[in-house]
This record gives structure tokens, sequence and C-alpha cells, in this order.
């Protein structure tokens, strides 16, 4: 195919013919279609078509279109004229040649409302005579020239014989010529014919193709052919013989290198190269070197990279190892945060954020000064558990800032896929690394300060358990060679500081609790969190809400009354909510110019908020028999939960209701088993056990309760109601019973202290064996509440209940 041919499709040309060209069987004139003397002219800029060839034309200009459009309906021989000038997009008459090709319209495919594909079959040459119309399309009377045969002779056979075999000869050397086209020339017995054929295949320019359809005398055409396939021929010859001589000097780099450049060029050929591919390949290997992975891995990406040149770049294997490269050449192989370990920055760092938790600065102080003394060395992996809202997630932002390092965060809760740590493998298109190495990419360094938060609530199905591919992360002997499976060569994760954030212990899977150091937050008391919404909740929605600090004064009534009334949390999100909306409001007035300045008060905090929202359980205001007050445990603190107990005739049943969970069902079981079996001891009527049917009840049903720390409350609550002794109001407690009457162990002990302190309760009953733990409740608690170790239920019954027996009550009435 000749280059004005490729260059003037590129240019917006119809169609370019060359080996799609294809000859048909001769056609008798009789059987020829009709061809009236006035035809449609559909000029064709770049190419020239010949008699007895089948060629597709891309018909795009509006009155080519117009031309189908009016004239098929009619006949389906239509005029086919060259232009001289290809780059007219409207041609004149005078810008055509005189003599085109009489075709007929095989098949129309209509590829859009601009763009039509019509198959044609030239039929003969045919001359413009006279020019009779220009709009909407060309029209013209044409004549019929006949070619002139020569008279048969050997001379001539001669010449026909030697144009047939040495266009076959050419054919042999084009490189993967179709066998078809060698054995269609061998066939052809007319020279005219042959002649029609060969034109258009030939690789001469629209000229000088535009002369041999105009040659009228068979005998000169087919020697003009001769001639042009003869010096085509030559440079064949020519050009095998030298890839033969410089083949054999060829390196193998040198090879790879030719063989690349005539795949891409066989892709342009073929439209399957796209611009800038070789360019991306480039760049691609230039980020890499930039990016300086270990050998190992830059191994890897240029296998990847060599496979981009045999793929063409519409595959969608091409996007797929492009953006892998792009990920290996983003990841931070050698890109390091210069540590700061000045400690006492940390400490004023630390302080600044946060208030209070001396216990939780102090283990982080001493984690920072490990670092310092040996930064190449694997510490602990922390994790911080405490209820929502305490601070754990700015804590791990604090030590980045402390550290001198960026911050990364993902949340863990709910997830399910173990793709999600590993990474997907490249099997399929949408496949991507994990969380863990998208996250290092983004933040462009290899030792972060990385926050998994909620790790607590990680699920798993059938796609494969996260929280055990987080071992491997999490591993200080294993992570500095951790593989994600996208990638699937090894990354060094041990320079990351990777600390951990959960609610509850219970839920971090047991070989994770193994490689990690919890760090306890609990929840804060009413004088933290007052200090804390001074310094910290206050000015920032102050700020945030574009107020001044002297046009919005809070006293600090007002903010107690936001911290007792409108939040029930251990931590400070919904008090920093409740303040944000105060803030609004008096944004809202101080906008509209109704007043300059606001002094928060208890009123107006009710003004704004409406009625309390939260009424928190209190001690007892009277002491009845089986009326106890317990203490729990919750994710948002501390909570008092009384629970009572009632006795009325029946078969010795016992009902149990409040939402309570099978833990706190078996410890009701448990107390009333210990209760039968020291009967005597307190005074009890055996019979009663068979003959009256037992109610337990702990209030606030909606609420789900659950945990053993109930027994001993459970325990007096039966023994109040049995022995018809009242319980102190002024006593909380909380402990596990056992059958034996021991009293053992239980959690939470400072956030149930700090409820306890909520309820005005004056002494809390606690497990002889979680003294040690009343370090952790703060001075505040202490001052206020008289704690009393026990190591039996004897002991608790000899603290919690009255002296003086109160009145029997009727046994078919609530106690």
């Amino acid at each position: 195919m000749s280059e004005n041919e490729i260059s003037a499709l590129r240019a917006g040309g119809e169609f370019k013919p060359g080996a799609q060209s294809t000859i048909v069987a001769p056609t008798d004139e009789t059987q020829m279609p009709h061809i009236p003397e006035e035809l449609p002219i559909l000029p064709m800029r770049g190419f020239v078509v010949f008699p007895g060839t089948v060629v597709p034309l891309n018909v795009q200009r509006a009155a080519s279109l117009k031309l189908l459009d009016e004239t098929l309906p009619r006949t389906k021989v239509i005029g086919l004229v060259t232009q001289r000038d290809e780059t007219k997009e409207d041609p004149a008459p005078q810008d055509l040649y005189p003599i085109g090709t009489a075709a007929l319209v095989l098949k129309l495919l209509r590829q859009s409302d601009d763009h039509v594909v019509v198959i044609t079959q030239g039929l003969r040459r045919f001359s413009l005579r006279k020019i009779v119309a220009t709009s909407p399309f060309l029209r013209a009377e044409v004549d019929l020239p006949k070619s002139i045969s020569p008279p048969e002779s050997k001379e001539w056979e001669a010449t026909f014989r030697n144009l047939r075999d040495s266009a076959t000869k050419l054919f042999e050397l084009t490189p993967d010529a179709p066998e078809q086209v060698r054995l269609m020339i061998l066939n052809i017995n007319n020279a005219e014919q042959l002649a029609d054929f060969l034109a258009p295949n030939l690789n001469i320019d629209v000229g000088e193709k535009q002369a041999l359809l105009e040659e009228l005398d068979v005998e000169k055409r087919v020697r003009a052919l001769q001639k042009h396939n003869s010096a085509q021929l030559e440079i064949a010859e020519i050009q095998q013989r030298l890839q033969k001589d410089v083949a054999s000097q060829f390196s193998d780099a040198q090879r790879r290198a030719y063989l690349r450049s005539q795949i891409k060029a066989i892709q342009r050929e073929l439209g399957e190269a796209e611009a800038g591919s070789e360019e991306q390949a480039q760049q691609l290997r230039e980020r890499l070197e930039e990016a300086n992975p270990p050998e190992e891995v830059m191994k890897q990406a240029e296998r990847e990279l060599k496979r981009l040149d045999f793929i063409p770049p519409a595959s969608p294997e091409f996007s797929v190892i492009v953006s892998y490269i792009e990920i290996i050449a983003d990841l931070p192989w050698n890109k390091l945060s210069k540590d700061k370990l000045d400690l006492d920055q940390a400490q004023r760092i630390l302080d600044r954020d946060h208030y209070d938790l001396e216990k939780v600065k102090k283990r982080l102080i001493e984690y920072l000064a490990v670092r310092k003394l040996n930064p190449q060395g694997h510490g602990a992996i922390l994790c911080f558990l405490g209820p929502p809202g305490v601070g754990k997630t700015s804590l791990g932002q604090s030590i980045a800032d402390a550290l001198g390092r960026k911050f990364v965060r993902i949340s863990l809760g709910g997830m399910r896929d173990e793709a999600e740590i590993r990474g997907h493998r490249r099997t399929y298109i949408g496949s991507m690394p994990g969380r863990i190495i998208q996250e290092l990419r983004r933040c462009g360094t290899r030792n972060p300060v990385f926050m998994l938060d909620e790790i607590d609530k990680i699920g798993a199905d059938f796609r494969g358990d996260p929280a055990s591919a987080l071992l491997e992360v999490l591993d200080p002997r294993q992570n500095h060679a951790f593989v994600d499976r996208y990638l699937d060569v090894p990354f060094d994760l041990s320079q990351v500081i990777f600390i951990g954030t959960a609610n509850y212990i219970e839920g971090i899977p047991e070989p994770l609790r193994d490689r990690i150091e919890v760090i306890s937050i609990p929840g804060y008391t009413e004088r933290e969190k007052l200090e804390i919404a001074k310094r910290y909740l206050v000015p920032r929605q102050l700020e945030e809400n574009g107020l001044k600090p002297e046009q919005c004064v809070w006293e600090d009534d007002a903010l107690r009354r936001v911290i007792n009334d409108y939040t029930h949390e251990a931590g400070v999100r919904e008090l920093e909510r409740q303040i944000g909306a105060i803030c609004r409001g008096i944004a809202s007035q101080v906008a509209r110019g109704k007043t300059e300045h606001v002094t928060v008060t208890p009123d107006v905090v009710r003004e704004m908020l409406g009625p309390a929202k939260y009424v928190r359980e209190t001690k007892l205001k009277t002491s009845k028999p089986g009326v106890v007050t317990g203490l729990a445990y919750t994710p948002q603190g501390g909570e008092v939960l009384h629970i009572e107990a009632t006795r009325y005739p029946g078969k010795g049943n016992i009902t149990l209701t409040g939402h309570i969970g099978e833990v706190m069902k078996e410890s009701v079981q448990a107390a009333l088993s210990l209760l039968r079996s020291r009967d005597g001891q307190l005074g009890v009527n055996s019979e009663d056990f068979r003959k009256m049917d037992i109610h337990v009840h702990v209030p606030a049903g909606a609420v789900p309760k659950d945990g053993p720390s109930a027994g001993i409350a459970m325990f007096t609550a039966l023994a109040s109601l049995f022995t018809n002794k009242p319980v102190r109001p002024d006593v909380a407690m909380t402990g596990e019973i056992t059958l034996r009457g021991l009293v053992l162990p239980i959690g939470g002990l400072k956030e149930k202290s700090l409820a306890a302190m909520r309820a005005g309760i004056s002494t809390v009953i606690i497990p002889k064996l979680n003294e040690k733990d009343l370090v952790d409740v703060p001075e505040e608690v202490k001052q206020k509440i008289k704690f009393v170790p026990v190591e039996n239920v004897d002991e608790v019954l000899a603290v919690a209940l009255e002296r003086n027996g109160a009145p029997s009550a009727p046994e078919n009435k609530s106690a």
C-alpha cells in the first residue's frame, strides 16, 4: 500500500484500498448492470478504484451522504472519481480527474447519522462529458470508452506472462502476503483484468494510478505496470539481501530492538498502537530508577515492562501491567522520615493535646525513650483500649507529631475480606493492593505512625480472616518481608509504628492479642470532662462557629449541666456536639444582630438544648428487702443497676427479666444455689424455696445486660428478700461469686467507681483481689467513696444489710 493512501486515510480520506481490493470473476457485458448516461459523482481522495475490484468506502461528507440517500432508492450504480487535491473538503468539477469508474453499490452499513460504509464493485471506466449539477451533489453526463486490446501474438503472450510472473515473485517477497493473492494472480488469464487487479496494489502514488486508469490501450497499460512492478521487485530483492547481510552482524540486544520496532510498526498499521505508549514505558522505567527498589523487586518490574512491548495498548492486560508498575514506582522503598526523639518536646505535645491520662502518657514516653536508645529495635505494638470518644485516635496523632512522622489511619471495623490486608492477586482486572500498601503509597514514607482503628470489630467469613492476616503485619519477626499478594514481592514494614485501638478486649482474637500491648484508657470523671471542655472543646467550637471568645463566655455550672443532663458517655464526643449546638444557636443570634455577647449559664443551656435528655440512676432513697444497687461496665463507661427481687406463692420457679444475658442468668442461678446451701446460717426457712416463686428484674429492660460481676448483687438481693432485711441504700457492689461463697475479681473498677460517685453512693463493696486496682481510681473518687474489699459473701452481707430488719411484707407483694 502506498504512503499516499495511508496519509490520505489519516487526513480524512474516505477509505484506503491497497491489499484489501479483490478481483472478481469476469463479467459479460450483457450481464453487467446498466450504466446510465448520467451518473451521480462521488469524489474520492487519496486512492483510485479500478474496474473488477470490490472496495469498502467510508462516507462521511454531507454531500456524499446526500448522494447515497437520494440515489440508492432509484439505482445502485454511482460514479467514483478521484479528486486532484485530496485536502479539499468540497471539490469543484475542475478539481476532479476526467476519468473514473462506474461502480455498483453492493451493501450499505450505517455506522451513525454522519458515517456510512458502502461496499462497491468497480464495473468499467467512464469519462466525464458534461457536469449537469453541482448541488446538492455532483451529477454528470458520461461516456463509456472501450479499452483497446492488442492482437494475439507470441510477443504479447510473453509480455503478459512476464507481468504475471514478476507480480507473483513480488508478492512472494512481500512479508506476510496472503497465499491466496499469489494463487489469484496465477489464475487470471485476461491481461486487462490482471492490470486492473495489480494497479491498486502497487506502492505508487495516486497520480500514477490515475494514469493507469486513464490508459485505454491495454498493451501500454501492461507495459507501464511491468515497469512499476520491476522497480519494486528490484527494491524488494535488495532489501531482502541487505536484511540477510545485516542479520548476521546483529547482537542479541540489537535484534530485540529491531524486532520490537517491527512489532510496533505492525501495531501502528493495524491501528492497535496508541500515541505515547513508548513514552509511557520510558517514563515508567525512569520512575522505577528514581524509586530505587531492591534488586529482587526491580527484576520483577523489568519482567513486566518487557511484556508491555508485546501487548497492544488497547488490551486490558496493558493497563493492569501499567498500574502494577506505577504502584511499585510510587511505593516508598527508601524514603524515611527523620525521627525527632526529643522526649521533653514529646511530653509537651502530649500535655498540649490531652488532659490528664498521666499513666498513658508515662507509657508513651517510655516507648519513645526505647526508640531513641535503640532506633532499629522492634518495640511493642501498642493498642489503646477504651470506650468511644476518650481520645485513642488523637493519641496516635500526637505520637506522630512528637516523632515528626506522618500519620496514617485505617478503620478495620466490619472488615471481612482477607484481601483488604494481603491484597488481591493480579488475576483479574480491578485487583489492587491491600490497605496497608495503599496507605504507605499515599503517605510517601516507609516509617509512618500507622493507626489500626477498631481491631476488635474485625469480622471473618468465606473470604478469609483479616485478623489472621494482621498477624504477619504486626509480628516484628515477620513484617520485614511482608508480601502483598498484588505486589508479589516483599516490602519492609519493620520501621512502621503500628498502634491499634479497640473498645472491647474480648473482641480481639487471642493470637492477635498476644502480639499487642494493651494500654487502657478508661472514661473521664465529671471534673476531667469539665477541664477538657474548658481547654479544648469550647475553644474549638467557638472557632468552628465563627465566634470570638468574648462573644461567648461559658460558666462552669453550664458545662456541668451539659455533662450531667445532656450526655451519657465515657468520652467527650457527645459533649462536644452539645457544646457545638449551643455555639451555633449563639452564632445565629450574633449574625442576626440580636446580641453581641452571651454568657452561657445553666438556664441558657436548658433554653438551647431543651429538657434534660438523660436521667442518671441515683442511689435508692429508701431501703426495701430484695432491692440492691449493682455496678456495671458498658462501652459508654460505668453504670448503676438497681436489681429487684420479689417472691410470691408458687412451686419454687424463678423468673428472670430485664434483657439480661446468659452469663448474668447463670449468676442468678449460682446465687440462688448458694443461698439455699446456707439457709440455716442466714435464718431462712428452707420450705420457702419450694413454696415460693422468685422473680428477679433488672430495670431498663430495653438495654442488654450481661457479665458475671453482678454475682454478689444477685446473692445480696435474694438474701435480703428471704431474710426480710433491707440493703443499705448508700451501698453499691460488684463482684463474681462461686458456689463456695468466694468473691472473685472483676474488671472496669475505675469506670464503675465513677458511676457510683455520680449516683451519690458512699460505699462500694469490691472483691479483695481488686484492691490492687484502686491505684487507677481517681483521687477525687477515693475522697467521696469508701471502698470495702471482701473475700466472701458473708463479708458482703455484713456490710450491705441493715442491722435492724424491716417489718415483714405480705408474701404476695413486691419487695
